[in-house]
């Protein structure tokens, strides 16, 4: 009977959206990491899409908090809050509880930080906690064979991170994590058309202006989108027509950062795992790798064949999810 109203969860926590997995079910949840606060009572009000909706449109007695930074918890409080409030919205019923719990860390986190987050899954009713690097997780997500003797890379940008891993033989030989995500190209556009068009934007339209007509190259046809934003001259809202070459020259000091972390890592392998790397390529996940032609620029950049994984932004959880399904398989991979 215990077992019966227990679950086992899997958890892509992230930066930008939170994705959940349950053992036997898959993927049931996929919704943004943040949260609605009352600012009197300190109460959440709202999680997910519903709070996403009230983003940068709030008065003065709520708040919005995105309680994940770089990757790794900002707000110890919220974070817990919001974890509890999405997985209310996946139990079958009221008596379920939590046996088992894997969630996916940033590479690069330290110590301090994986305790919070270990605490942060405990509170929210988890009975026991493992966590898998997010580099490992996107790895198994797209099938590759981790526990063979020959090299893999990996390249997952997140919404606050970018991991770069070398892995073989189930463990990361090397890796890199830097602090430049889908939210980091998001403030990039923000900035770039307050300083260059005096046109002040949110970050949900900087999003929309990066998925809809953001490249990393040069386009065949260079796309145009109207946005609406403030004219910081007049102070009143404007429509300004912006064009996908204006969306790049924003996002490539960022874009240079990465392409300098992948080389710097390359430049680290060991020879025969690097061969491996020649003759298999690189592969991207994550929801960076949607961005037009990354794949093409991180090609020319490093001259070695670099491939976008089918679905990259579903790669983690799909790979937490596998390493869930089979705890005693990928024991060696859980930090």
């Amino acid at each position: 009977m215990f077992f019966n109203f227990s679950q086992d969860v899997a958890i892509d926590l992230g930066t930008a959206n939170t994705l959940v997995y349950i053992r036997g079910e898959g993927i049931v949840l996929n919704e943004p990491s943040i949260v609605v606060v009352d600012s009197d009572t300190n109460e959440v009000r709202e999680i997910g899409y519903e709070a996403l909706q009230m983003h940068e449109r709030t008065h003065q007695d709520i708040e919005t908090i995105w309680p994940l930074r770089d990757g790794v918890i900002a707000d110890f409080k919220v974070a817990e809050e919001m974890i509890q409030g999405l997985l209310r919205k996946v139990k079958t019923n009221w008596l379920t509880s939590i046996r088992s719990m894997v969630v996916c860390v940033p590479s690069g986190i330290t110590e301090v930080e994986k305790r919070a987050v270990r605490d942060s899954a405990e509170h929210a009713g988890a009975r026991k906690v493992n966590l898998v690097s997010e580099p490992m997780a996107a790895a198994i997500g797209i099938g590759l064979d981790i526990q063979e003797a020959v090299g893999n890379m990996v390249v997952d940008i997140g919404g606050g991170t970018t991991e770069i891993a070398v892995i073989a033989l189930s463990g990361i030989v090397l890796d890199e994590s830097l602090r430049v995500g889908g939210s980091e190209l998001d403030k990039a556009i923000v900035q770039y058309f307050k300083r260059n068009h005096n046109l002040l934007i949110g970050s949900r339209t900087a999003e929309r202006i990066k998925c809809e007509v953001g490249s990393a190259i040069e386009l065949d046809t260079e796309m145009e989108l109207s946005v609406k934003g403030r004219d910081l001259v007049s102070g009143i809202p404007k429509v300004r027509t912006i064009s996908s070459v204006n969306v790049r020259e924003a996002l490539h000091d960022n874009l240079e950062q990465i392409s300098a972390a992948v080389l710097r890592t390359l430049e680290r392998t060991p020879p025969e795992l690097g061969a491996d790397v020649l003759e298999r390529g690189i592969m991207m996940t994550g929801g960076g790798a949607l961005l037009q032609g990354i794949d093409q620029m991180l090609r020319d950049r490093v001259e070695l064949p670099v491939y976008v994984a089918e679905d990259p932004l579903k790669a983690v959880v799909r790979g937490t999810g596998e390493v869930l399904e089979n705890l005693e398989d990928y024991e060696r991979v859980l930090t």
